[in-house]
């Protein structure tokens, strides 16, 4: 995205846009009698001028009061969220056969991307956009996250620190394995543990591919991939427009993984058993099975929670009851998981035998049980957040937050523009040039920094930041299309302006966050 100086000033280069048309007395719209407010072309005072405080000053009466608003962050990486994500399984246990990957966490869009200015930290993902808790997390030019290994479609690929550990782990069971199985390997077993360890990323790598090959075919943008701890995260930053996209969008990494599980099953047939070869193709066909076969499961946040979610959809056509079923449905096969996996293992249903499964076994068995559950239910818990935040984000209209705002020239002193302002109900000052075009925008920030004994002296534009492009925004975007406008151009104001190019008024990044927590707390 567009970057910006840490006070909001414009960026190098892109200052000095061409004056619009002057403000003139907006009529009122019809198509909006809720949000009918009266703008001011450029007010001539009254007699005599007096101080007045600034929009917001705790000292004016009837005005709430203002804090500066919280300049644009350094960029991070944003949250959240909602993603694909495969969760191979670190290591087996020592009594399993074969190493079982936790499989993947499904595909989930991330959220749209917010306003630059609030800086509020975030989470995952996706987990991209807002993170599902009534904050707005920011996206950057570089979402970073780890080692950059490649850009495959244009979609950069980190590698977590995290991986590291997994792969260490996977390297110590699986040679574990190794040592009953080929025992004359000696040492070395762990090389060939490592190569497994690394093969088996490479598959998830290719189910996230997956998902996002069919992102990029239905246009919706893929922010990146990165390999960790529990596997792959696929962070695709806006939701499939139909049950059909939804579906096929999940559908295809599952698919992908018993792809690679048939190649490897026949790639199997044609080498010795018990040689190394043979160790490492059973490994990984059986590994790249199971992340197929747990992706599949109904519920959300796996892929085939999705793919529920999309069935839902079609039958209801309401996006909402399908995440509602599949998130639900995701819930109870947490629990199922939870307690029916240590189960299955004491029972020997899973290949070892029940005399096996005892003492440190049986711990390591809980302990993945309940990682895997409380994936899935975190993960079931954030994509109903996420469903709730996208039916809230058309609430978010630029034309309902924009402060009203009066038109002064750039030698106006504060205190004169301030009164003005006062004058008739105004919290926003834009400054403008001797035809009443738009130049610049006189910063909150600014103004509550000045001392009210200092305000006479000091002329509203040493205040001022100038406006770019960017930084005027149409008065009727709403929901994502604002929130996509905001972060490109990242800043404390807009000017807000009509399709005529009439001045509508000021809106601050602050008012847009204020009510997008207020929205986010409102029941379904």
């Amino acid at each position: 995205m567009d970057e910006s100086g840490g006070s909001g000033q414009p960026r190098p280069g892109n200052e000095g846009a061409g004056p619009e048309a002057p403000p003139t007395a907006r009529t009122t719209d019809p198509a909006h009698p809720e949000q009918q407010r009266d703008r001011t072309t450029r007010a001539t005072p009254p007699e005599g001028t007096t101080d007045a405080p600034a929009p917001g000053d705790p000292d004016t009466p009837g005005q709430d009061p203002a804090s500066p608003p919280r300049e644009p962050a350094a960029p991070h990486e944003a949250p959240g969220a909602p993603t694909h994500e495969d969760h191979p399984d670190t290591a087996a246990s020592p009594q399993h056969p074969n190493p079982a990957p936790a499989p993947d966490r499904p595909t989930t869009p991330a959220p749209p991307p917010p306003p630059g200015p609030p800086a509020v930290p975030s989470r995952s993902h996706a987990r991209s956009g807002p993170d599902g808790h009534g904050r707005l997390p920011h996206r950057t030019q570089e979402p970073g996250g780890g080692i950059l290994m490649g850009r495959p479609f244009g979609v950069p690929v980190y590698v977590a620190p995290s991986w590291f550990l997994v792969a260490a782990l996977i390297t110590w069971v699986f040679g574990g394995q190794l040592d009953r199985v080929l025992p004359e390997l000696g040492a070395a077993r762990y090389l060939v543990s490592l190569f497994f360890a690394v093969a088996f990323y490479a598959s998830v790598l290719i189910h996230e591919l997956a998902h996002t090959v069919a992102a990029l075919r239905f246009k919706l943008p893929v922010r990146r991939i990165q390999l960790q701890f529990f596997g792959g995260v696929s962070e695709i930053e806006k939701e499939a427009e139909t049950p059909g996209r939804e579906f096929t969008l999940a559908f295809v990494g599952p698919l992908l993984s018993l792809v690679l599980a048939g190649i490897f099953y026949l790639a199997l047939q044609t080498v010795r058993p018990g040689t190394v070869p043979g160790v490492l193709l059973a490994g990984l066909m059986i590994s790249n099975l199971i992340v197929a076969v747990f992706n599949l499961l109904p519920g959300l946040p796996l892929d085939g929670g999705r793919m529920l979610r999309a069935v839902v959809w079609k039958i209801t056509g309401r996006p909402m009851s399908g995440t509602v079923a599949a998130a639900w449905v995701g819930r109870a096969l947490a629990v199922a998981v939870l307690i029916g996996l240590p189960l299955l293992t004491q029972s020997g249903a899973l290949g070892s035998s029940a005399e096996d499964n005892v003492g440190m076994d049986t711990v390591t068995d809980a302990l993945l049980a309940a990682i895997l559950a409380a994936i899935i239910w975190t993960g079931a818990g954030n994509s109903l957040r996420m469903a709730r935040l996208r039916e809230h984000l058309p609430e978010l209209r630029a034309r309902a937050l924009t402060r009203r705002a009066v038109p002064v020239e750039s030698d106006t002193p504060l205190s004169e523009a301030l009164r003005r302002a006062n004058g008739v109900g105004a919290r926003a000052l834009v400054v403008v040039d001797a035809h009443g075009a738009p130049l610049s925008l006189v910063r909150e920030a600014a103004i509550v920094g000045v001392p009210e004994h200092r305000r006479p002296w000091v002329a509203v534009s040493g205040l001022a930041q100038e406006l770019t492009d960017g930084m005027r925004i149409s008065a009727e975007l709403a929901g994502e299309d604002l929130l996509d406008a905001l972060r490109a151009a990242p800043a404390t104001e807009y000017l807000v302006v009509e399709e005529t190019g009439e001045i509508y008024g000021v809106l601050s990044a602050a008012d847009v966050e204020r009510a997008f927590v207020k929205a986010m707390a409102r029941p379904s």
